[in-house]
């Protein structure tokens, strides 16, 4: 009876590293998840379908604003890759060690956008210092974005609207979207006459028109840096995944939905 009992619990101990190490690998199985800014949903999908057809696992994609994804890190969330559309999210993990040293990198770039909906009458113009963009919106519009005080695209606008010396007055008019493409949406519906968005947003919308772009001095550099999760620092797949999509292979992916590419 002893040897009996001695045998099942030595069995029970042997088992349940074996266990710890099949559940590792069963994580892997699963594929990498990615928080990734909603901008880069049809980039990334795509990336995903591309990578599974090469007999990887499948990736999981949380959309989302990068702000939102950022503090869903903080809090735990089970982040394997993070890939943000601005350089201060990413320092916001980073400082908070969730991100693996010397994985961050950024090898894309986005242009600022004015849209209007596609069925309107809509100038195009050049934006400048002297545009007058209340004219634009009317005595009732809004200028649909991101929340300038977290979403990215937000606080693209903001600089952007006071590099024209506009923010005073049109900060107001402002529908303040919880991601970049909350804001798109209400252009497409009418339910703002204009938008200020990323020009792949606006390129992959038939509901709305890029009725002007942003200078490029107008705002700070508009970005991607991409990160391994700290959490998954020995999970090989990911680290594979991150490299695919910052890679080479990704390149005309990202270029067909619109995306500059950066150069180390």
């Amino acid at each position: 009876m002893r040897r009996r009992l001695f045998a099942s619990a030595l069995a029970l101990c042997l088992a349940a590293p074996l266990a710890g190490l099949s559940g590792a690998r069963a994580q892997e199985a699963e594929g990498p998840t990615v928080f990734a800014a909603a901008s880069l949903t049809d980039a990334m999908r795509a990336l995903g379908e591309a990578w599974k057809a090469k007999g990887h696992p499948a990736p999981r994609f949380s959309f989302a604003a990068s702000s939102a994804l950022a503090r869903q890190m903080e809090q735990g969330a089970p982040a394997d890759i993070f890939a943000s559309a601005d350089e201060p999210w990413m320092d916001y993990v980073q400082q908070r060690g969730l991100i693996v040293d010397g994985t961050r990198v950024s090898p894309l770039a986005n242009a600022l956008v004015l849209i209007a909906p596609a069925d309107k009458l809509a100038p195009k113009v050049t934006l400048t210092r002297d545009t007058d963009l209340l004219a634009l919106l009317g005595a009732d519009g809004r200028i649909a974005t991101g929340d300038p005080s977290n979403v990215p695209v937000g606080k693209y606008a903001q600089a952007a609207l006071g590099w024209m010396g506009q923010w005073d007055k049109l900060s107001p008019r402002l529908a303040r979207a919880d991601n970049v493409r909350s804001a798109l949406l209400l252009v497409e519906r009418g339910e703002a006459p204009l938008g200020i968005v990323y020009s792949t947003d606006a390129a992959i919308s038939k509901g709305v028109q890029v009725v002007a772009t942003f200078p490029a001095e107008s705002h700070p550099p508009i970005t991607y840096p991409f990160a391994l999760a700290k959490r998954a620092e020995g999970n090989a797949p990911a680290r594979d995944f991150l490299a695919f999509i910052t890679g080479p292979e990704s390149a005309p992916v990202y270029q067909r939905f619109g995306f500059a590419l950066r150069h180390p």
